[in-house]
């Protein structure tokens, strides 16, 4: 939309203005308001940080106040609405909005294509694939550059007007440069969302206000646009993608622009204009087979996504072609959506089971009957806490909607109250341990129950689940089904008995041949020499995470070091606060603990920080820290590479950051990045640079 002088020249036009608020004129400073809405909310690639930005705003909401009457509707001031909608009128669309045939399979899919091949006379066809955004249908309106209406798609004639909710989407321009290409009036279709960030984000803020939660994103889009405050609709942080110019008619003698030709062109021409289109994410694909196998890989690779969606759209990409089909009364007979497996599905809370785990918390896990959803079977789920069993009121017996997307575990959404019979029953939280009946416990700014017995066996065997994971002692072969085996034959009892196996017996086993053997004795000898962060992880210390782990042993030489430093001296470690270090704290003067890790010194493990100087590299000194998805390399990855080069992972955003690097879908760290001048923001693409 920006050419690169434009963007030049913008950029020192906002430094002028910045350093200079006298010099401001209004209709630049319009312009330069809406170039860097363009940036942050269509390209998510801000240029300035939010507190730039506001200033810019509050310069212009002054000079508006001061002169009222050159105010413009499509002026960055006119989004916010001063007045609540205590109703919305419904309007008539100018084409209507009809639903698409839906397909589920490879077989639907081509019987589409020979039934258009067949209308068409063609022996092939060119289609144009995009995501199937899961959000909320809406229809938009521009006449000579502006947007003058803004509705719901109601029921595919008629929609609700939601002009001024709308104008909350900030990648939604409040004008367009139609004249540009000759046109006067044109009504687009788009969908409107809320980013997977967005409403994890949003949902935290109603958790800290003791607000019930939002089920979904889509749900959270879609109810959004009917409120009645537009302030609240611009708190949801809400996206739009807009993928389908329904209508257009042409100012006095101008002719249709060649861009025009094919549903390809309009979306490159939407995004010209300044629209967030499918431009980058669409393919053009030129037999049917091709798109069966474009739609199997792409429901393959969904989550890589920061927006649900929830199939593709297939569309014949020759806009004559699609006028010579035409359509039935219900849908096009030029598109079809595929369908991706369902994410969501309905089924029976049977019963809870009441697990613990390693810190003696008590988690409640749901007994489904069991339902495929997402391509997996589902029959067990985690219902965190009892908090969360009352919030979501959930009893046994009743029927409950469950979702899954991508790698989060599936999760319960909501009961359904209404098909109850009366034989639901309600969920009891225990008061003791259901392992070994010890009294529960629940600290005062906690929502979890807990079993502070140290010899619970539950928690001895989950503490050395824990201690031979990947991400801590990396065990190889030991893992969670042998050491619940071992335990239950009394060959192994506590953590250190795992570097004294009696492997005479565990050679016998079925299962355990010689080979098996010698692996598993290679894998336990060679933790022996891990450094001391893993160690330090390994021990699952209450809130002291890998990153934390790397923290504490770069500041001791010896673990026991740790016994003589206080909660302040630990608080002056990078990114560890109170309730960090008086955990830390706590663990090192329990007696228990200590003989525990005497033990270990005396069985060979490592207990000192061998690496002690920095890594001498290209990052020596500085501090990162990685937000968002990455698309390029694993989160891992990266985070190697940086300590490879004498840099440091740090776990949160402050004075103390140098990078931070930003990913697809980038949250609250991004914005709290913002407000901190020294802190370089860079894109993964410009931290492989940097790294090379």
């Amino acid at each position: 939309m920006y050419t690169k002088a434009e963007i030049s020249s913008l950029q020192t036009l906002t430094k002028s203005f910045i350093e200079h608020p006298k010099t401001i004129e209004l209709n630049p400073l319009r312009k330069l308001l809406k170039f860097h809405e363009y940036q942050y909310y269509v390209l998510a690639q801000p240029l300035i940080s939010d507190y730039e930005y506001d200033t810019l705003y509050q310069q212009l909401v002054k000079l508006e106040t001061a002169s009222p009457h050159l105010i413009v509707s499509d002026s960055p001031t006119q989004r916010v609405g001063n007045s609540l909608n205590n109703s919305f009128e419904t309007v008539a669309h100018l084409v209507p909005m009809l639903s698409l045939e839906n397909s589920y399979n490879a077989e639907d899919l081509n019987d589409f294509d020979r039934k258009a091949r067949e209308g068409a006379l063609l022996e092939e066809i060119t289609y144009c694939v995009e995501p199937k955004f899961d959000g909320a249908s809406i229809s938009l309106v521009y006449e000579n550059d502006l947007l003058i209406r803004a509705c719901t798609r109601g029921d595919g004639v008629a929609g609700e007007d939601i002009t001024q909710n709308i104008k909350q989407i900030r990648s939604i321009p409040l004008s367009i440069p139609l004249s540009d290409y000759g046109i006067q009036q044109m009504e687009i279709r788009g969908e409107v969302i809320m980013s997977k960030q967005s409403f994890a984000n949003f949902n935290e803020k109603l958790k800290a206000n003791q607000m019930a939660v939002l089920a979904n994103p889509r749900n959270a889009a879609a109810g959004s646009l009917r409120m009645k405050d537009p302030k609240e609709v611009a708190e949801r942080n809400l996206d739009a993608f807009i993928y389908h110019i329904s209508y257009f008619t042409l100012t006095q003698g101008a002719s249709t622009p060649q861009i025009l030709k094919t549903h390809s062109g309009s979306l490159e021409l939407l995004w010209n204009m300044g629209f967030r289109s499918p431009q980058k994410e669409k393919k053009l694909i030129s037999n049917i087979q091709g798109v069966i196998d474009f739609c199997t890989q792409f429901e393959m690779e969904r989550d890589t996504l920061p927006y649900e969606i929830d199939g593709l759209v297939i569309k014949i990409n020759d806009f004559d072609l699609q006028e010579k089909l035409g359509m039935t009364s219900h849908h096009p007979r030029w598109a079809i959506a595929y369908k991706f497996k369902a994410r969501q599905a309905t089924t029976i809370l049977e019963n809870v089971e009441f697990q613990v785990g390693r810190t003696g918390a008590v988690t409640p896990v749901a007994k489904l009957k069991a339902v495929a959803i997402g391509g997996v079977t589902v029959s067990s789920i985690s219902m965190h806490n009892e908090e969360y069993i009352r919030e979501k009121d959930l009893r046994l017996g009743d029927t409950v909607i469950i979702e899954r997307a991508g790698d989060v575990i599936p999760q319960i959404v909501q009961s359904i109250p209404s098909l109850r019979n009366g034989s639901e029953a309600i969920i009891h939280f225990p008061t003791t341990c259901p392992i070994c009946d010890y009294t529960l416990e629940k600290e005062e700014t906690e929502a979890v129950w807990r079993c502070n017995n140290p010899v619970c066996s539950a928690q001895i065997v989950e503490r050395m689940i824990h201690f031979v994971s990947k991400d801590a002692m990396d065990i190889k072969s030991f893992g969670d089904a042998n050491i619940r085996k071992f335990y239950e034959m009394e060959l192994l009892k506590n953590i250190p008995q795992i570097y004294n196996l009696n492997f005479e017996i565990i050679g016998k086993l079925e299962g355990f041949g010689k080979k098996s053997v010698d692996n598993l004795k290679t894998a336990i000898e060679a933790s022996k020499t891990q450094p001391l962060y893993r160690l330090i992880y390994a021990l699952g210390i209450r809130f002291v995470g890998e990153t934390t782990a790397k923290t504490i042993a770069a500041n001791i030489h010896h673990i026991l070091d740790l016994e003589n430093l206080s909660e302040e001296q630990l608080q002056s470690f990078e990114d560890v606060g109170v309730k960090v270090a008086k955990s830390i704290h706590q663990y090192f003067h329990d007696a228990k603990n200590i003989a525990l890790i005497k033990e270990l010194a005396s069985l060979g493990l490592n207990m000192i920080q061998t690496n002690t100087t920095a890594v001498d590299g290209n990052l020596s000194g500085l501090n990162f820290l990685f937000t968002g998805t990455l698309t390029q390399l694993k989160r891992s990855e990266a985070e190697a590479m940086v300590e490879g080069r004498g840099g440091h992972i740090v776990s949160g955003v402050s004075s103390k950051l140098n990078y931070l690097v930003v990913g697809e879908d980038a949250g609250s760290k991004l914005e709290k990045a913002k407000k901190i001048a020294s802190i370089k923001i860079i894109s993964e693409s410009d931290f492989v640079e940097l790294i090379n």
